[in-house]
């Protein structure tokens, strides 16, 4: 309903009340029929489905069976060494994905908790949740709007509307009807729920209560936004799926291929297949991903970018679109006087000084000065000057009746007046000629122009004591000042290199077009010509937003609901969306974004809960800084994925070759599970805390729709797991007695997921340069993987728990020289791979410019 077109009258009669407000039986009436003022809360998630959820993924579901299975045949000890991985990493994923639900609690808190309504005349104080349509509410300052009232009777009313509409200033109130359509931060005749009443006093008539109010919508829109799946999800489970059909494949082949052969028997396959998926499944890879996303965290938030859920840390890296609220993020959220036009500035800047109604005595610093935005703006202009005050012998307050302010000092014998306002109002009461009126305005429109909201100061001299409007006439107009809420220089910096790394910046405000458009230069976005506005954006269907979203960087005068259309249009186009705000108004945009960034200074409590990070800083640079630590990790989680999967391969390989000799497998389960488990400890960790490339920030986003193993990865995991596989198997058959077979089968493969972890701190580079020593922690894990592995082979019992025994130095050296082979083998193919994808990239670069 669209309550600021109608009357007064109209209005009384379609909610059936009357100016003095319901009886107690109208209202209980009513709040039988309707329900109380309140919101709608949705169902929470049970505890045992958040958990339960870690235990259900593809490749801990098929460890599961394969620890029920050895149970099954009496392998107990097996079997709990498998189903303890299983519960360790399920447990891992609950803890550091777990986050509290809180966006409701935060929305109900903006509600008033008390009301004072006219009860048949009378005030009466009530609970807010007792509030009914039609009940007439006073309000003073101070008072949190209870629910969405159209004003009946206001007095100097102005209402804080920031959590709704984003922007600081103050609105000053009116009851007058409005006829043409407009937005909730232009229904100058409404007051909305959870708002703040800054000054004056009014009565209005509640006409929505609960989730029908401007609040409730915004409930409404979190509660039915489904959380988004985080690109590091989707990739991870596509990657789970792809090792289980291999796996899968592996084990179909196998019953077939040597039962047909070899004529085995089934529980020497059931056996093998289970070593099969033990061997395959890369049981440390979650606990590992989680280690980086973790420290990723950590780095984060020593920069000020507090993230609350790990994956989102990844996600940043993968951002292809920033959408910006303006005010407090791109802009300093505080009023500054940008440009003055006078010949008489040190006349217009005594106006300044003390025209106004902040500052009453002159030892009072500014910092501490609280009030109007726009007479702040004017005090710190002047704050240099260390003016004195004049003493105000007499003063007209500010009004939007009449648009002006005057007071009156003494000056010698006679008294000046100072007034500021409207300039067109001052003009017309101004002593000038009509040419020098219109350069008046032709210097306003270029302020206007600019997104600078103007003000007009005039002067008069007068012998009379009592000030009056009538005395105004016949003013000297002595200038006009541009006041803008500035950008920040950080926030220059960080679109410019945003822009760098190929991820487009997106300012959605409820400000007004030229103001939007003003800033929007002034930060550097680069479509600024097309401005489209919420009405704009209305006229659209949703095909069409899809189709113009991507051609648009700048949005005014936006709601609640056209902030979440943008953000949504954007993923529909396959955009990585970033969203920042610090609003009510921005909750369902940041909770629908696949990365939701909230203002920890001055954000609402809301959007900070349905936030995925909090700028501790309020400092929109911080996102920069954010984005290249999400890509670094993001690129440590790939060079460990790519060390990980060739050595799983490895040793579900050697399985393979094992049966299809018709030999007895080369390795048990539990040596399996300590080759997975010794080298996550150790090794995969290192590749965690390697340092991002210098062209990090300089190369595009990645395309979301690339798994996160490219064709090149697959080549490189099967080459080097051969690598791995082949001598090493080779060399174990040369030597008698099945504990020597297998330590040196163990050695040969730890040793060369060593050497390769080395390998992998640069994909294409070589893995020694200058880098090589910054990450000591590769250090460090090299000595704890050869303590473990001494420890294994040499200590009786290491031998005894793993089932080793002791080796020769010349067996170990023959070990050493099959891994430095794989060394250099992987070191002399990244360096050709690297010249064949330069020579395609040529290729496609001429192609393109052709």
């Amino acid at each position: 309903m669209k309550w600021y077109k109608l009357s007064t009258e109209d209005i009384l009669h379609k909610v059936a009340s009357q100016t003095t407000g319901l009886t107690k039986e109208q209202r209980s009436a009513r709040l039988k029929n309707n329900g109380p003022n309140k919101m709608e809360e949705k169902e929470q998630v049970k505890l045992w489905r958040k958990i339960a959820k870690h235990f259900t993924d593809l490749l801990m579901v098929v460890l599961i069976v394969a620890a029920l299975l050895k149970f099954a045949t009496g392998e107990a000890v097996e079997g709990g060494i498998i189903f303890l991985v299983v519960i360790v990493n399920g447990f891992v994923g609950y803890w550091q994905e777990r986050k509290a639900e809180e966006s409701l609690d935060g929305l109900k808190q903006m509600m008033g908790q008390e009301a004072t309504v006219l009860n048949e005349g009378q005030p009466l104080k009530l609970d807010s949740e007792e509030l009914v349509q039609g009940d007439v509410v006073i309000l003073k300052a101070g008072d949190v709007i209870p629910a969405d009232l159209r004003l009946i009777e206001v007095h100097d009313l102005t209402v804080e509307e920031s959590i709704l509409t984003g922007e600081s200033e103050a609105v000053e109130k009116t009851v007058e009807v409005i006829s043409q359509e407009a937005m909730a931060g232009d229904q100058l005749n409404m007051a909305f729920s959870g708002t703040l009443v800054q000054t004056g006093s009014a009565r209005g008539l509640v006409v929505e209560t609960g989730d029908a109010t401007e609040i409730g919508k915004i409930n409404h829109a979190l509660q039915s936004i489904q959380t988004q799946t985080t690109p590091l999800v989707k990739k991870m489970h596509q990657l789970n799926k792809q090792i289980f059909r291999g796996i899968l494949a592996l084990i179909v082949f196998l019953l077939f291929f040597t039962s047909f052969r070899y004529g085995m028997d089934w529980s020497l396959m059931f056996s093998a297949s289970i070593a099969l998926i033990v061997a395959m499944i890369p049981e440390g890879l979650p606990a590992v991903l989680t280690m980086i996303l973790s420290m990723g965290v950590k780095e984060m938030a020593d920069e000020n970018a507090i993230i609350k859920g790990m994956p989102a840390v990844e996600t940043l890296g993968s951002m292809t679109v920033i959408c910006s609220d303006k005010t407090g993020t791109l802009t300093k959220n505080e009023m500054t006087v940008q440009e003055v036009v006078t010949e008489e500035l040190p006349l217009v800047k005594e106006i300044m000084n003390n025209c106004q109604e902040l500052k009453t005595k002159d030892d009072q610093k500014i910092k501490e000065i609280h009030g109007n935005p726009t007479e702040l703006a004017l005090l710190n202009y002047v704050a240099e000057e260390e003016q004195q005050l004049k003493p105000v012998l007499a003063k007209i307050p500010f009004s939007s009746s009449y648009k002006y302010m005057a007071t009156m000092h003494a000056e010698g014998e006679d008294q000046i007046i100072f007034v500021k306002g409207a300039p067109e109002v001052l003009l017309e009461k101004a002593d000038v000629t009509n040419e020098e009126k219109a350069k008046w305005e032709q210097r306003g429109l270029e302020l206007a122009s600019k997104g600078q909201r103007v003000l007009g100061f005039g002067y008069k001299k007068v012998s009379a004591t009592e000030l009056t409007h009538d005395l105004l006439s016949g003013l000297t107009f002595a200038g006009l000042a541009g006041i803008i809420d500035p950008p920040k220089e950080s926030a220059v910096r960080a679109v410019e290199q945003a822009q760098q790394a190929g991820i487009s910046v997106k300012m959605i405000t409820g400000d007004h077009k030229a103001t939007a458009q003003a800033i929007s230069k002034q930060i550097g976005l680069k479509h600024t010509s097309k401005i489209l506005e919420g009405a704009d954006i209305d006229s659209m269907s949703d095909e069409e937003l899809v189709e113009v979203v991507g051609k648009v960087d700048v949005y005014a005068r936006t709601t609640p609901d056209h902030k979440l259309r943008i953000v949504t249009a954007l993923q529909k186009k396959e955009e990585i969306v970033g969203m920042t705000g610090d609003g009510v108004n921005d909750a369902p945009a940041l909770k629908q974004a696949d990365i939701g960034i909230a203002m920890g200074i001055k954000g609402s409590e809301v959007s900070k809960q349905a936030a995925d990070m909090v700028l501790a800083d309020d400092n929109f640079y911080t996102i920069v800084k954010a984005v290249k630590e999400g890509r670094r990790i993001f690129d440590n989680l790939q060079k460990t994925i790519n060390f990980f999967l060739p050595t799983a391969l490895a040793q579900g390989l050697i399985v393979i070759l094992a049966l299809l000799m018709n030999r007895p497998l080369p390795l048990t389960p539990i040596q399996i599970l300590w080759v997975n488990m010794v080298t996550t400890i150790t090794l995969s960790y290192a590749l965690g805390f390697e340092k991002a490339n210098r062209d990090t920030m300089k190369r595009p986003p990645r395309d979301t729709k690339m798994g996160i193993l490219s064709g090149y990865s697959f080549f490189r995991i099967l080459y080097v797991s051969l690598l791995i596989m082949i001598p090493a198997y080779f060399l174990s058959m040369r030597f008698d007695g099945a504990a020597l077979q297998q330590t040196i089968l163990l050695q040969s493969i730890v040793l060369g997921q060593a050497v390769y972890m080395i390998n992998c701190r640069e994909m294409f580079d070589p893995a020694i340069n200058r880098r090589f020593f910054e990450n000591k922690f590769l250090f460090i894990s090299l000595g704890i993987l050869f303590v473990l592995q001494m420890g294994v082979v040499f200590l009786p019992l290491g031998q005894q728990l793993i089932g080793t025994t002791a080796l020769s130095l010349a067996q170990q050296l023959v070990i050493l020289g099959n891994a430095m082979l794989l060394f250099l083998v992987v070191e002399i193919e990244k360096r050709i791979s690297k010249g064949i994808f330069k020579r395609k990239e040529k290729a496609v670069s001429r192609y393109q410019n052709d």
